[in-house]
């Protein structure tokens, strides 16, 4: 079996590795976490650049929660989607872990008590924008979520995905107007 880059490494190459390695192809699945786990080395990277300790090990549970549930993952989605669902919660994870333990050193001054009100705004819109984009479908998600709020181009978002360049666009502009459609329909 060939080695895969990760750079170029494409949906349909991992999905068809993973499936490989669910159907018993040690060698396959193998491959599959090598490669994964250089995806996730440079996606965790670029948001725990603050955190470059961290990194390492939040590699070694999302490949764990992978492998550990490998049997949930349904064969006819995107398997780039359920990956990134994974290593978003571990990642997650990591924030709320570290944030209770920060919370342990904070100092506990009564001048500052100016500062006690915390500002929840910024972590209500992520969860709400969470929740809108999980009502779109796959395609127009997962291309909002690459090309808007990771910052990746068109052609990298394809690449990753599996989706053809101009899939991409369009998956962007349909989920943008369906995500403004809902949110009329909320407020």
């Amino acid at each position: 079996m060939t080695r895969i880059d990760p750079v170029i490494a494409t949906e349909p190459e991992l999905h068809a590795l993973f499936l490989a390695g669910l159907d018993g192809d040690g060698a396959a699945y193998h491959l599959f976490l090598q490669t994964l786990g250089a995806l996730l080395r440079g996606y965790f990277r670029r948001r725990l650049q603050q955190l470059p300790d961290e990194v390492e090990d939040l590699v070694q549970e999302t490949l764990m929660a992978v492998h550990a549930q490998r049997q949930t993952y349904r064969r006819g989605e995107p398997l780039t989607a359920w990956v990134h669902a994974v290593a978003r919660y571990k990642l997650v994870d990591l924030w709320r872990r570290r944030e209770r333990h920060e919370a342990l050193h904070e100092p506990l001054d009564e001048e500052l008590a100016v500062f006690a009100q915390a500002d929840h705004e910024a972590g209500d819109a992520r969860r709400d924008l969470d929740r809108l984009l999980d009502g779109l479908p796959s395609h127009q998600r997962l291309s909002i979520l690459h090309t808007k709020l990771e910052g990746l181009s068109v052609q990298e978002t394809a690449r990753l995905t599996g989706m053809s360049e101009s899939a991409v666009k369009v998956g962007v502009h349909r989920g943008l107007k369906a995500l403004a459609r809902q949110w009329k329909e909320s407020s």
